[in-house]
């Protein structure tokens, strides 16, 4: 059947729209990345595209890892055409006005030893809180980064929150988790999972186009943050494409953008 220009496609296409996860934060005891907000079809329903109309893909940068004295970076956002997602918030750290975490598409978790030890909070509809430090200067643990489908750890004594689990699908032709949060960092105990640091282990940085969060820095020398994953936009419309920019990947009918760019059906 042949679809002319300017025709809606009707049933609308699939997608998943990623974006950048948070770094953790930085120094003693911080608190795991934020993930980077996701939307899916899935969940929110087909996207109504046009034939002959051509949609712009953002694909939004992780937070940089960083080993300045409570630091933390919120990942960038991703976007495809009206569909946006916000980076994630970075991580807290010990002892200073940062040590609470970033808002951000999912939050950073908190830092232990602060004032205030509160987690950022994740965007409604693309993702979770992070969780709360404890509270013990040297015995403290960080809070886990909030994921797409639930919120940090809270870190407990001196076991640090785990990252928040993200969200499953088999939109790129196989099964792959998305959007997980980062673990915060303990000094004398458990580092949280999928990636906080202690101190005799750096932390390590959200998977690559993932938009994970980056793991809590614990104590020096492993002081520098892990840094956020970045996002990441599919696109399956059932028809093969008419152009791309950008060179996303293809398998099918599959469009798997790991930078910006555009399509057009």
């Amino acid at each position: 059947m042949q679809i002319l220009a300017g025709v809606n496609s009707g049933g609308g296409l699939s997608y998943l729209v990623v974006a950048g996860g948070g770094s953790g934060g930085a120094y003693y005891y911080a608190g795991g990345g934020g993930a980077g907000g996701l939307k899916s079809s899935e969940i929110d329903g087909k996207f109504p595209f046009v034939i002959g109309t051509t949609y712009t893909v953002t694909v939004g940068a992780g937070g940089g890892a960083t080993g300045t004295n409570g630091q933390k970076n919120d990942g960038s956002a991703s976007a495809f055409s009206t569909i946006t997602t916000s980076g994630g918030g970075g991580g807290g750290s010990w002892a200073f006005v940062n040590s609470d975490g970033n808002n951000g598409g999912s939050g950073g978790g908190s830092g232990s030893g602060g004032t205030t030890f509160i987690p950022g909070t994740g965007v409604s509809g693309q993702g979770f809180s992070g969780g709360t430090a404890s509270t013990g200067a040297s015995a403290g643990a960080g809070g886990g980064g909030g994921g797409a489908t639930a919120v940090g750890g809270d870190g407990v004594t001196t076991t640090a929150g785990n990252g928040g689990a993200g969200y499953t699908t088999s939109i790129s032709g196989s099964s792959v988790t998305y959007a997980v949060g980062g673990g915060g960092s303990s000094y004398s105990g458990t580092a949280g999972t999928p990636n906080g640091g202690t101190l005799g282990s750096a932390p390590t940085a959200g998977t690559t186009n993932r938009g994970n969060g980056g793991g809590g820095a614990s104590h020096p020398p492993n002081n520098t943050s892990g840094a956020g994953g970045s996002g990441i936009v599919i696109i399956d419309a059932g028809i093969t494409a008419a152009s791309t920019t950008g060179s996303p990947s293809v398998s099918g009918t599959i469009y798997t953008f790991t930078g910006s760019g555009s399509i057009t059906f």
